[in-house]
Parts: C-alpha cells; sequence; structure tokens
C-alpha cells in the first residue's frame, strides 16, 4: 500500500510519519543542493544553476516552486529590468540546514564502518561458483 493510501491509525500510532512525510517533500535529488546553496544568503536563480552541479533550468525550477510551497524559500522580485529575483531560506529551513550538517557529520564519521559492513556482509552473502 502507498503512503498516500495509508489507513488514518497507522498514520497516528506510528510517530516515523510526520519525518517520512517531511523527508518526502525536502529530500529529493536536487532540494538539498537549493537548500545548501540559498543558505549562505540570498541567491539569484542563475547562481542557483552554476552551484548546483548537473541541474537543469526546468528542474531548478520546480523544485524552487515546490520549496517555496513548502514555506522553505522565500522569492523577492524587484520591480527592475530586466526583472531581478532572489531567492533565501527561511528560518524553518536554516534550521534544517543546521539538520542536515549534522547528518553530513555523522556520514563522514561513519562512511568508513559502512564500507567495511557492506563488505563484511557481501564476503558472507556471496555464492561461491559452482565447480
Amino acid at each position: 500500500m502507498s503512503r498516500s493510501h495509508t489507513d488514518v491509525t497507522d498514520q497516528v500510532e506510528n510517530p516515523a510519519c510526520p519525518v517520512s512525510e517531511v523527508l518526502d517533500r525536502v529530500a529529493g535529488k536536487w532540494a538539498i543542493g537549493i537548500l545548501v546553496a540559498a543558505a549562505r544568503g540570498p541567491v539569484r536563480f542563475s547562481e542557483l544553476e552554476r552551484a548546483i552541479d548537473g541541474i537543469s533550468r526546468r528542474m531548478l525550477t520546480l523544485n524552487l516552486r515546490k520549496l517555496e510551497r513548502e514555506g522553505l524559500l522565500t522569492r523577492t522580485v524587484y520591480p527592475t529590468v530586466p526583472p531581478k529575483v532572489e531567492y533565501a531560506c527561511t528560518e524553518m529551513a536554516l534550521e534544517l540546514y543546521e539538520t542536515l550538517l549534522s547528518l553530513v557529520d555523522w556520514a563522514t564519521r561513519h562512511s568508513g564502518d559502512i564500507a567495511r559492513a557492506h563488505a563484511v556482509y557481501d564476503t558472507a552473502h556471496t555464492v561461491a561458483p559452482a565447480p
């Protein structure tokens, strides 16, 4: 059963549900990179495009709209010719950014442990070739 079709009782009894819901919204392929780039201060579209390797203009636009809708970015349009548009993190996004830094720290500290666990698991579960 998909997350969008789970029973309400299951959601109330599962304390991880709010975490899953939030992660579904902000942990996309590009969203974290956008938030990290915008956390340094107001940033223009073209600056984001240069800062996030491999993102297309369309994906950047879609993700900016999504993050604005989620309340994580503000979009300010200045009445100039040509129009100047800046994106900035909200307080909520800056709090999330701090949490992301903690996650990056954890991943950095444990990446060797995870690699060793993979090697141990793969060795234990490798089927020997038939003679």
